[in-house]
């Protein structure tokens, strides 16, 4: 008793209430605080199967890892691969894909150009009825893409307000046959890098046309990237003004002894089918333009294969000029007309 009144008044709250064996009170082992018997038979959770846990949870991490370096190295590799690597100048995928249109567009326009504006402009931009194209002060400053698109969509007589002028509207919004794909591949082509080389295709099939010779024919765009006109030069101006036929061919002069062969075009038809000029001389072949202003014709001649010999200009209606051409083996060839290659304008050249 003398130790119960010599204890701190409260203590006996703060100990643990006292159970008697004897009083019926089953006594609890530490197993209660673990799952039951049961549950660790049946798991078999040993040492060694705990051990094997530990394990398997480190090669997760590690194939975790491997996999988080993957993806890492993934996205760092296509990273260079769409922008390119800085220090080989490696060339950017989308720049590549972006070159490889530009390629086929230019191509395109080739076959539009061919088709639709080298009867005016000339096979390869040296002009004829219409403008030269091929100019480099042109290109430079003058033929700049929103020009040649507005001049196509519009035509000649809105954009330089010229109503005598022969340029027609050919994009389809204005009643033109050219739709907008077709407007950008002719801008594209017009503009084409001269340094670059383009293959020529077959309109129809798309695939690459093959010389006589075996190889796939190409061709060069005409703009120098590198020219700069010299300060001093006038620039040109933005309306063409010359006469609606175009800079005529000057007069040729004719060997000795060497006569021409008269050719009438007329109503869109030559009045000759049949030529006939010695072998190995040269020969030359007036002709008289009696369409209207604004019909250009030519002489060209071409071998049996469809290669062209020679490219002469274009004469406007009403005008005559005299075509001299160098000599030719003996042979048959075809003389036609380049801006109108119809069969009225189509003959037979006969050399012997």
């Amino acid at each position: 008793m003398a130790d119960e009144t010599n204890r701190p008044e409260g203590s006996d709250r703060s100990l643990p209430a006292r159970r008697d064996a004897d009083a019926g009170v089953p006594a609890r082992s530490a197993d209660r605080f673990t799952a039951p018997r049961q549950t660790r038979a049946v798991g078999g959770l040993t040492s060694e199967r705990a051990a094997k846990i530990v394990r398997q949870s480190g090669d997760a991490r590690w194939v975790a890892f491997l996999g988080l370096v993957i993806v890492a190295l993934f996205v760092i590799v296509y990273y260079f691969y769409e922008l390119g690597v800085p220090i080989i100048n490696t060339t950017p995928r989308m720049q590549a894909e972006a070159d490889l249109q530009q390629v086929t567009s230019v191509e395109r326009g080739y076959n539009l150009f061919e088709a639709n504006c080298a009867k005016c402009h000339g096979a390869n931009g040296e002009g004829g009825v219409g403008p030269v194209l091929n100019d480099q002060n042109k290109l430079f400053s003058h033929l700049t893409e929103g020009y040649i698109r507005n001049v196509l969509e519009v035509g000649g007589r809105y954009v330089c307000g010229n109503p005598k002028s022969v340029m027609p509207v050919w994009s389809n919004t204005n009643g033109g046959p050219l739709n907008y794909v077709q407007i950008e591949d002719l801008i594209a082509f017009i503009r084409a890098d001269s340094t670059k080389e383009y293959v020529k295709r077959s309109a129809t099939l798309n695939e690459p046309i093959i010389g006589p010779d075996g190889k796939v024919e190409t061709f060069k765009g005409w703009r120098d990237l590198t020219f700069k006109p010299d300060p001093s030069a006038s620039p040109v101006p933005d309306c063409w003004s010359g006469n609606p036929g175009g800079t005529p061919a000057p007069e040729a002069t004719l060997p000795p002894g060497t006569e021409a062969t008269k050719l009438v075009a007329q109503g869109f038809a030559f009045d000759l089918k049949e030529i006939t000029v010695a072998a190995d001389k040269p020969f030359a072949i007036e002709l008289e333009n009696q369409d209207s202003p604004g019909t250009p014709h030519n002489v060209e001649i071409r071998k049996t294969d469809g290669t062209s010999i020679d490219n002469p200009k274009p004469i406007d209606g009403g005008t005559t000029t005299t075509y001299v051409y160098e000599a030719l083996p003996a042979g048959t060839y075809t003389f036609i007309c380049q801006v109108h290659p119809i069969p009225a304008m189509t003959g037979t050249l006969t050399v012997k």
